[in-house]
């Protein structure tokens, strides 16, 4: 809800920022929003969908960045909804896997993106909704009979109907349902209410400094908690704009970057985004252009790596692009941003920096420790109002990632380490901590060297299963765009700057390393699929 008080902060400010075009406003957004909040009640309030206490029925959103998606999501709070954000690039199977296992009452979709998933709704109970058809009914003309209506306003001001939602909710209200990336088992949907939201949010303007002066180059996926919550809801509950493209692309992202109108000050990426910028800058830019690419670079307030771990090296080829230090920090669906380097001070390259504003965090030792660590690990796991509600509709698995403390579980190894003392992540306990001879080895660690070799590109480390070492250390190896590498180099590379029980044992060459939309690698398939 805290975007909803922003608009009625800041109703004039621009919300969307269209190059070449007109601004998109705050009070324009809650203006069609509040339409369509009542065009959402009229179609939801016959659905069969499971609808208790704190839980509205589930409004899954199909759209691309920009107005229709804030619209929708909007409109799904007016009307006391959860939204589901849906991937735009996910197959039909997977798409309706989410609708399935969410119990959705109604989709929201775009009309291109309709016929993608209109075939999926023939035998569903799920209504359809297109957004902006000249078909549908005008917000004007819809009429209630159900009291589970008379809540909302009945007049065509969407400021009314979000002063009548935000009277009327609370914290424990579901708010949106994001599902797991699924890179470690089947993706489940991971319900967050308005509390945990708002927490989430004042966390962030607190650490990261969000002001309404802000302007975000949004370039994010819209169905991962990266995208929803740190760069969309958060520019918007702090009332500043927002520029969306429709998807990555580095010319477009360079372009942006060097508008000096209306500039850019925050952007936020994945590690693989960083790449291919570097990428484009080194390779196909000529003097000039590097240069206003440095000045584009150097121009920007905050500049955030997250969603994975970032190489040290790439760090160093930013910094002297730029003159900044990514800041990077680590989060997770169920938690959403848990620690961070700071906005002021060191930041700190390998490390994630320390807890977030009102959030715990501890670390408990990972079993069989080794006599051979030199720092101490453990699980990190977590506390605070930022914390997900459930599993939808997993209150088993709900429960299991719990310790009778109440702490969440995150499923991560890490160490605290250095003065000030920072967290460093080791990896995915269960995918990313080797155990090899004896020795814990962190994949992460691994990975980051073999990218100081020129010719690699991307690499996944990995364990494989070994009757004598109990687990082995694998490298899937793709090569930098233009250049070769083979395994002798990649052999010849670790040998120099990693100690012998960290040398790969098997080093598999791939022309590209599939990845998700969140540029993760599902590294327990990559095992079944090439190694």
């Amino acid at each position: 809800m805290e975007v909803l008080r922003a608009a009625l902060r800041s109703p004039s400010r621009v919300a969307i920022l269209i190059p070449g075009a007109q601004p998109i406003r705050y009070q324009q957004l809650l203006a069609q929003a509040g339409g369509l909040a009542k065009e959402i009640l009229e179609l939801t309030k016959a659905s069969q969908a499971p609808v208790g206490p704190n839980t509205g029925p589930r409004v899954a959103l199909l759209a691309p960045p920009g107005r229709d998606y804030v619209e929708g999501m909007w409109a799904t709070w007016l009307a006391d909804g959860i939204s589901v954000p849906l991937c735009l690039t996910h197959p039909p199977k997977d798409l309706a896997y989410v609708m399935e296992d969410a119990q959705t009452s109604l989709v929201l979709a775009t009309p291109e993106l309709a016929k993608k998933v209109q075939p999926l709704l023939t035998s569903s109970p799920t209504a359809l909704h297109i957004l902006n058809d000249p078909g549908n009914s005008s917000p004007a003309s819809v009429h209630f009979s159900s009291s589970s209506c008379s809540s909302i306003s009945r007049s065509s001001s969407g400021n009314d109907q979000a002063e009548a939602a935000l009277a009327r909710s609370e914290a424990k209200d579901g708010a949106l349902i994001i599902y797991t990336s699924g890179t470690t088992g089947k993706p489940k949907g991971v319900l967050h209410t308005h509390g945990s939201l708002a927490a989430q949010i004042h966390g962030m303007q607190q650490a990261w400094g969000w002001r309404e002066e802000d302007t975000i180059l949004h370039t994010l996926p819209l169905h991962h908690i990266h995208g929803i919550v740190n760069a969309l809801l958060c520019a918007h509950a702090s009332a500043a704009s927002i520029e969306f493209l429709p998807s990555f692309s580095p010319t477009r992202v360079w372009e942006s970057l060097q508008r000096e109108e209306d500039p850019v000050s925050i952007f936020m990426g994945v590690p693989t985004m960083y790449t291919y910028l570097l990428s484009q800058y080194k390779d196909k830019m000529g003097p000039e252009e590097q240069q206003r690419a440095c000045d584009a670079a150097s121009r920007l307030r905050l500049t955030i790596s997250g969603s994975g771990a970032c190489p040290v090296s790439l760090m160093k080829q930013w910094k002297a692009i730029s003159g900044q230090t990514l800041l990077e920090r680590y989060g997770m669906t169920e938690a959403g941003m848990i620690l961070s380097n700071p906005l002021e001070g060191e930041r700190r390259p390998g490390s994630v920096g320390t807890p977030m504003p009102g959030v715990q965090v501890c670390s408990v030792p990972v079993e069989s420790s080794s006599e051979h660590e030199d720092r101490p690990q453990g699980e990190i796991r977590v506390k605070g109002s930022n914390l997900f509600r459930e599993y939808w509709n997993r209150p088993e698995a709900t429960a299991a990632e719990f310790d009778e403390k109440g702490w969440f579980k995150t499923g991560d190894t890490g160490c605290c380490e250095g003065d000030p003392a920072y967290w460093r992540i080791l990896g995915r306990t269960s995918v990313d901590i080797i155990n090899s001879a004896g020795y814990k080895i962190s994949a992460l660690g691994i990975e980051d060297v073999l990218l100081q070799h020129g010719g690699v590109g991307e690499v996944a480390v990995v364990g494989l299963k070994d009757e004598t070492l109990g687990e082995k250390v694998a490298a899937i190896i793709a090569p930098a765009e233009g250049k070769q590498v083979t395994k002798e180099q990649v052999l010849a590379h670790s040998r120099e700057l990693l100690p012998s029980y960290q040398v790969p044992r098997t080093v598999v060459l791939v022309d590209a390393i599939p990845r998700n939309a969140m540029g993760k690698v599902n590294k327990k398939q990559l095992v079944k699929d090439l190694v």
